[in-house]
């Protein structure tokens, strides 16, 4: 396999694309889509072609494309931002901005997008307040899916300190109509009928292993806390193992998100954002433990270690080659770690200041491949590009 990777970085200050050979020079690329908080950046690399979702309060909601592999950018606005109120009275500040009217078609109660997903030539996208689109023309257009946008528990959603967004989308890799979601502070969520209907799956299958939590996001009443912090899928074409890290666990479910099991003993926390799988060895796993949300959310004892398991979370280890191990006090969000294709998997993270991190060797030695970024949203991976 070619070992050119472009590693897909959101960022508080726009889309940024790091590329080169892996174990070589670095090329930082960026920063891309105007400057606009990016929540999450995707790409099809035998197309070219790359999706950046993200907005706010000044921006508006919005999903940015480029069909030239980042060298130039288009974006499909979905709401109205303060800019509009600004720029639709003053043509001259307008015309500083590169002003482009929303686009109203999709709606207006949507903040910003938070998650991508390109599979069978569907592009889905997760907003928050909790709202899900799709597009099947590369996210020319969108439309809402009614289906989870107007859920009959949507009412007992509650939001995480974020928000209610809907940060993760995992696909079926052969099934098209087979998908999950994450969403903080609701739980899990998986269609089988391609988006027509949405079932929470959330449900324990060790919840005495559970007991005694006191935090409100904990594990009760044989659920998993609802606030979900990442979803992964361990490959193969046949597999419903699932793996998520949960505001007070990392878990895993054999069945779709019909069960899970509580494996967190063994990490230093219960307290993490993301989670990523081997792409080929479906009991590897990679999480990236912090103290906990009161005290920091920095790694345990300032500290900085990526804990591997290989045996589906039965047993950890910390790799902390080339990591921080003294007054390291950084975050990693959520979207912010991500695996290559590589037969020998690569392993990348993010940090809140502005860093890059990654592992050529299934992490038992990690590098810093660029710093002094925004602060990091996403880590995403692109294989031969």
């Amino acid at each position: 396999m070619d070992d050119r990777v472009t590693v897909l970085v959101g960022t508080t200050k726009g889309a940024f694309l790091v590329s080169g050979r892996r174990g070589n020079d670095w090329n930082v690329s960026g920063p891309h889509c105007g400057g606009w908080p990016i929540n999450h950046v995707i790409g099809d690399a035998d197309r070219s072609m790359l999706w950046a979702g993200g907005g706010g309060e000044w921006q508006g909601a919005g999903v940015w494309r480029s069909a030239d592999g980042g060298k130039n950018w288009e974006v499909t606005r979905f709401s109205r931002g303060t800019i509009d109120d600004w720029a639709e009275n003053d043509p001259e500040m307008a015309k500083f901005f590169g002003w482009t009217p929303p686009g109203a078609h999709v709606g207006k109660d949507v903040e910003a997008i938070w998650s991508l997903n390109f599979a069978h030539g569907r592009l889905l996208a997760g907003g928050k307040p909790g709202r899900l689109y799709e597009s099947h023309d590369d996210g020319a257009t969108w439309q809402g899916v009614s289906a989870f946008n107007d859920h009959p528990e949507r009412e007992t959603w509650n939001p995480g300190a974020a928000g209610l967004v809907v940060h993760t989308l995992v696909p079926h890799p052969k099934i098209m109509e087979r998908y999950w979601l994450g969403i903080s502070a609701a739980g899990a969520f998986a269609t089988e009928d391609g988006g027509k209907s949405f079932e929470r799956r959330n449900r324990l299958d060790n919840a005495e292993a559970c007991e005694g939590h006191m935090h409100p996001a904990a594990p009760k009443d044989g659920q998993t806390g609802l606030c979900v912090h990442s979803i992964v899928r361990a490959p193969g074409d046949d597999s419903d193992l699932l793996y998520q890290q949960n505001h007070h666990g990392v878990f895993r479910s054999a069945d779709g998100g019909r069960n899970w099991h509580d494996i967190t003993p063994g990490l230093p926390s219960t307290f993490g954002f993301p989670i990523a799988v081997h792409p080929h060895d479906p009991k590897t796993i990679f999480v990236l433990p912090l103290n906990s949300d009161m005290d920091g959310r920095f790694p345990p004892d300032a500290s900085a270690a990526v804990w591997r398991s290989r045996d589906g979370g039965e047993t950890w280890e910390a790799k902390r080659s080339g990591l921080p191990q003294g007054a390291c006090f950084f975050t990693v969000l959520r979207q912010a770690m991500a695996t290559d294709k590589q037969k020998k998997a690569g392993v990348y993270f993010g940090t809140n200041t502005g860093s890059i991190f990654a592992s050529f060797d299934e992490g038992e030695n990690f590098n810093e491949i660029a710093r002094h970024l925004p602060t990091v949203l996403s880590v995403e991976v692109m294989d031969g590009a």
